[in-house]
């Protein structure tokens, strides 16, 4: 039997409201040590998008004031979700397909983890394959 992705996926989420500031987003990643964070709406309560490093790096490009632009406004709009009973494999073949960093695991629009392309590659060496 596979492995399920919420064996190795993210359980405790942080993410940031699609309503933050850049600045807040911004000190929400460096204070927690992340790459990206899923933003959500917290109207419909579900995930609206996610803000990587490079979402951050075009947005300075741009030099755009980061107290004045909300997250909604940069975010990647509507990540790929996948359910919790996804396999490991399937979740690396989805990612590799849609040329994509992250996936968000998601039941009844809710959030149940986050998983990003260098926690494949971690648990593929954890099982010894090097």
């Amino acid at each position: 039997m596979e492995t399920q992705i919420t064996a190795i996926m993210q359980k405790h989420v942080i993410s940031v409201d699609m309503q933050d500031t850049i600045d807040k987003v911004e000190d929400i990643l460096n204070s927690h040590e992340l790459s990206s964070v899923p933003v959500i709406d917290s109207e419909r309560g579900d995930c609206f998008g996610i803000i990587s490093s490079p979402d951050l790096v075009h947005f300075h490009t741009a030099k755009k004031n980061p107290k004045l632009v909300r997250a909604w406004e940069i975010c990647t709009y509507k990540p790929i979700a996948i359910s919790p009973e996804t396999s490991v494999s399937d979740a690396a073949k989805i990612m590799v397909q849609n040329r994509i960093h992250h996936l968000v695991i998601s039941e009844n629009k809710s959030i149940k983890g986050f998983i990003s392309s260098l926690d494949l590659i971690e648990n593929y060496l954890l099982k010894g394959h090097t």
